[in-house]
């Protein structure tokens, strides 16, 4: 018995008079029969009426998963709460935020304040989603103390990488302004009853927000996870809704409906070969990208199946690319730059989807536009769009290394392949150079079958501090292997990208090359035990080695191919000396 849910009340929103534009060429066809399908089996009036068995019998996973359907309209009742926590927040004095999350609770933040920037009164965001000993010394570096509020934001609230960074920084505050008035420097935004909300009962938090349970991290942009730094930097919250609740409505249509058609073509290409969805955006909302990234990954990269999210990438040449390419370009209005280039892939028969944009705050729009497509695409490639199996195999190994180095003092010793200089090769392969030990391993590349079914992607993850150098040193290496190899590469920072494009790798369909980057932090940082004590028995460094190892060993017992390069210190110089063996 399928129960019946109200739908979203839709008169006098503002109709969205743009559609999802496509030139696919032979593929039209499929994406054809596959919308007519959706029409008989009633695809769109089933998953607004919250139907499980759409992706599987057993509602596990699923019925709980479901709210971000009407989050929009319902979000609109939190915001006088919303307002008078920031209204609050000003008045006590509060100049910086500094947001403490991983995956779906940082993402969306993150987005916010890289395309709206801070408006003059409110507070500037920051957000951390590494425990680099590094990075975390230059975010504190950074900030008065006194006067930054700190978000800790985790819907399961036992994120270890969000509460090990809670209980620093919160001796942090301590020492400044003492413990009796630390807790009121704080936020939670939680599930009702999470171990995090517990804490933030103990120490007296300024705020707990309780998230809605029955939404996915990775489907919260317009949640609470959300909307609270969105306020935080003054964005008009009113009007990224009011977006997001005319493409919510107009995603309750049999015809003419954006996200029926998006998801179609994303699922029948993604089943034709091309399965590295490479996004494009005008520059003022390319962080865009990142949340996408997510979403798409986590939603579909399992079950031996997935899409790849390519984001990042500089837009080449036609010929550079292999036939398990399709290209979305997203475009605020007015821009042009990109057109010819789109064009000219078009008119090779590479897959092009344009997407308009009337301004910034469309992407309220986005993102239900892609919840909604992702969730069809599911569908299509018959998987559960709200779990994520594989990431708990990382997680569990790291444990399990954890739990040894408190009982023993040591980590398992693992002998190098090679060194040079300050950096070490393992791998399995013997080799005598950097180039011999790249060249053999990429070696290992499926060129995939006449319509790119199976061809292998690479993956970079830099478990090193993120830098605006690491960045460009990383997309040098990244862009060479591209064009040398005609590989789609993606670029990630651990253990960031475990709560993001991790799924995927472990659970789609093993094509993935999968580069790791370790380094030796400058000085480490040592993780408190508990909140307001001194004793601590594990330092962030380690945390992030034991991760990297864990994740290391999940994707061997997934017969993926993995090779690791530890850089030492100079982590730039070590990317750079990696590239220039390539070359």
């Amino acid at each position: 018995m399928i129960l019946q849910f109200k739908r979203l009340a839709c008169s006098g929103q503002r109709s969205l008079n743009r559609d999802v534009e496509a030139q696919i060429g032979r593929y039209q066809r499929a994406v054809n029969q596959t919308l007519d399908r959706m029409k008989s089996e009633h695809v769109i009036s089933r998953l607004w009426q919250r139907d499980h068995t759409l992706w599987q019998p057993d509602p596990t996973e699923i019925s709980n998963r479901l709210g971000w359907l009407d989050c929009p309209e319902r979000m609109q009742g939190s915001l006088p709460e919303i307002r008078g926590f920031i209204d609050e927040a000003r008045s006590a004095g509060f100049t910086n935020a500094l947001l403490l999350g991983m995956g779906g609770s940082s993402l969306a933040p993150e987005l916010f304040r890289k395309v709206f920037g801070v408006n003059n009164g409110y507070l500037d965001l920051t957000v951390l989603d590494s425990i680099d000993p590094d990075a975390i010394r230059v975010t504190c570096a950074k900030l008065d103390l006194h006067n930054t509020l700190f978000i800790v934001s985790s819907k399961s609230g036992s994120t270890l990488e969000t509460i090990t960074l809670f209980k620093h920084f919160y001796n942090q505050v301590a020492k400044v302004v003492g413990s009796k008035r630390a807790g009121g420097h704080f936020v939670a935004i939680t599930d009702a009853e999470s171990p995090l909300a517990k804490i933030a009962e103990q120490v007296r938090f300024r705020k707990i927000f309780t998230s809605d349970p029955d939404i996915g991290g990775r489907y919260s942009a317009l949640s609470h996870f959300g909307l609270v730094p969105a306020a935080l930097l003054g964005m008009d919250l009113e009007k990224l809704l009011e977006r997001a609740m005319a493409m919510a409505c107009r995603c309750q249509a049999d015809d003419d409906n954006p996200a029926t058609r998006l998801g179609a073509i994303l699922g029948e290409l993604a089943i034709a070969g091309r399965d590295k969805l490479t996004l494009i955006a005008s520059q003022a909302i390319s962080p865009f990208g990142t949340w996408l990234e997510q979403l798409v990954a986590e939603s579909t990269g399992k079950d031996g199946r997935g899409i790849l999210p390519v984001i990042g990438e500089a837009l080449a040449e036609p010929r550079l690319y292999a036939n398990d390419r399709l290209f979305v370009a997203l475009a605020l209005a007015g821009d042009t730059s990109f057109d010819a280039k789109l064009q000219a892939l078009a008119n090779v028969a590479h897959p092009v989807v344009e997407v308009s944009l009337q301004d910034s705050y469309d992407l309220g729009a986005q993102f239900f536009l892609w919840e909604m497509a992702t969730a069809i695409v599911a569908w299509r490639l018959n998987v559960t769009p709200f779990n994520q199996p594989d990431v708990e195999s990382a997680k569990s190994l790291a444990r399990t290394m954890m739990m040894s180095y408190l009982a023993t003092g040591s980590l398992p010793e693992e002998r190098p392949l090679l060194r040079l200089g300050e950096i070490s090769v393992y791998a399995d392969e013997e080799a005598f150079s950097l180039n011999q030990a790249l060249q053999t391993f990429l070696n290992h590349a499926n060129p995939g079958d006449e319509n790119g079914r199976g061809r292998s992607y690479v993956a970079l993850q830099a478990y090193i501090q993120p830098s605006d150098q690491a960045n460009q040193a990383l997309q040098t290496l990244r862009t060479l292997i591209e064009t040398r190899f005609q590989l789609a590469t993606t670029v990630g920072y651990g253990p960031r990208f475990l709560h993001s494009t991790g799924q995927l790798h472990k659970g789609d369909a093993g094509h993935g090359l999968f580069i790791q980057l370790t380094s030796d932090p400058k000085q480490d940082v040592s993780i408190p035990d508990e909140a307001g004590s001194e004793e601590s028995s594990m330092t962030f460094g380690l945390l992030q080695l034991i991760q990297s190892l864990g994740d290391r060993q999940a994707l061997i017992r997934a017969k993926r191919q993995v090779i690791r390069f530890h850089l030492g210190h100079d982590v730039v110089h070590g990317i750079a000396k990696l590239t220039e063996a390539l070359r």
